[in-house]
């Protein structure tokens, strides 16, 4: 009798196993989901963008405005390689360029000053100014802000904040002129379009240099203009090809090869 019982047991169970089986296989049969391809908008951009040409300045910088499809105001950018060894203290380039046209948007500037130093910082249009209510707001996780500026006397003490805006690149630094005794000027500097270029770990500078709506002119003014203090910056013990290439895109466009001879 406990022989039968086992062998019911064993005929309920069974169809239950291969059920089970089943179910797997045929879940293994279902097509795995497809992933989200690129926008209507970007595919007929990229269709005026031939990946085998390189572009002399003017087509490019036409190209660069025609291929942008994002509804927004882009911002260009330009993506340079270099032949420079970033290991090497003395050819990791960093420097600020002023754009002839600005950037086409509005930066938010925070300067840590105290006294006549804050107030004329203010005075010449910065949005933020304080000294160890703006490290402890920063160290509470707050960061609205694009650009900081700071006076050297209070540096010793901003530098408790190098590993929070260290790696968001705001850290104040007097090669890029965020550390200055004057910093009213620097702010008006930095409002009408000065940026800061530095060299990634990878040898390449990768810089927005204005927006869609500045037009063809606009971006080619602050394109040269770029490029100019990217030359002037030439380490002198760099060896080989200095510059690579060049590649240009907008927001979410298609890259656009740049032809070096064309500058």
């Amino acid at each position: 009798m406990v022989a039968e019982k086992k062998k019911a047991k064993s005929k309920k169970v069974a169809p239950k196993q291969n059920s089970e089986r089943s179910s797997r296989k045929e879940a293994r049969k279902v097509a795995p989901v497809k992933k989200m391809g690129r926008g209507k908008k970007y595919l007929e951009a990229i269709k005026l963008v031939d990946k085998n040409k390189i572009y002399a300045l003017p087509e490019a910088m036409d190209l660069l405005i025609k291929t942008s499809p994002v509804k927004f105001d882009a911002t260009v950018e330009a993506h340079i390689q270099t032949g420079l060894d970033p290991k090497k203290a003395d050819q990791n380039i960093r420097g600020v360029v002023a754009m002839p046209a600005g950037l086409g948007k509005m930066v938010k500037i925070l300067v840590f000053a105290v006294g006549e130093a804050a107030m004329s910082a203010k005075k010449a249009g910065a949005d933020f100014v304080g000294h160890e209510d703006l490290v402890e707001k920063i160290k509470g996780g707050w960061l609205d802000f694009d650009i900081a500026i700071a006076t050297p006397d209070l540096m010793p003490k901003i530098g408790q904040l190098g590993k929070t805006l260290g790696t968001k690149g705001l850290m104040p630094n007097p090669k890029s002129g965020t550390v200055t005794a004057d910093p009213a000027k620097a702010v008006e500097e930095f409002k009408k379009g000065k940026v800061e270029f530095k060299l990634d770990k990878d040898a390449i500078v990768h810089l927005g240099f204005g927006k869609v709506s500045l037009g063809v002119e606009g971006i080619t003014n602050n394109f040269l203009a770029l490029y100019k203090a990217i030359m002037t910056a030439k380490p002198a013990g760099a060896k080989g090809i200095y510059l690579k290439k060049i590649t240009l895109s907008s927001t979410m466009g298609p890259g656009i090869k740049l032809d070096l001879s064309s500058l």
